[in-house]
């Protein structure tokens, strides 16, 4: 059986939250794995339209990482953040700040759970500082980029 190729993403009104939910044709270790290597982070993470640069990825509970994507017509878009949680295979918790809105931070909760036939879900759960946070993300095309990221995931899973 095949994975659900769809990511839902969940977004209540009136609460600040995001949750995400995808399934993978490969194990959580692999999925875990392609979240935490700095290579593998920059093959996929975002839209095809973007080339992402990683300027630091240090992957451990305490660590931090800084990337940046730019598009062919010389815009570029940074993001950082800290791990606070990492417990391989199945738990990664993270901040994530876009640096063209400083100050709006949200604090993402991953979980990724082995499923049968070498399969596995991922569950994110986003909290933002506000409500108005939360939707000035989902508004700038929130959705649109992580299907898109998850479709590159599945290529480079793909790839062994």
């Amino acid at each position: 059986m095949t994975a659900t190729k769809t990511t839902v993403v969940s977004a209540e009104p009136g609460l600040p939250f995001v949750d995400v939910t995808r399934e993978f044709d490969a194990p959580a270790e692999r999925v875990f794995r392609a979240h935490t290597d700095p290579e593998l982070v920059a093959q996929w993470m975002g839209p095809r339209k973007y080339v992402t640069q990683i300027d630091h990825f240090d992957a451990r509970t305490g660590g931090a990482y800084r990337f940046s994507q730019s598009d062919g017509e010389g815009n570029v878009y940074a993001f950082h953040g800290s791990f606070h949680e990492l417990s391989a295979p199945n738990r990664l918790v993270q901040t994530f700040e876009f640096e063209g809105a400083p100050g709006h931070v949200s604090l993402d909760a991953a979980q990724i759970e082995d499923l049968e036939g070498g399969r596995c879900r991922l569950t994110v759960h986003s909290t933002f500082q506000s409500v108005e946070d939360r939707d000035a993300m989902l508004s700038a095309g929130m959705t649109d980029g992580m299907n898109e990221g998850y479709e590159r995931l599945d290529e480079v899973l793909a790839q062994g």
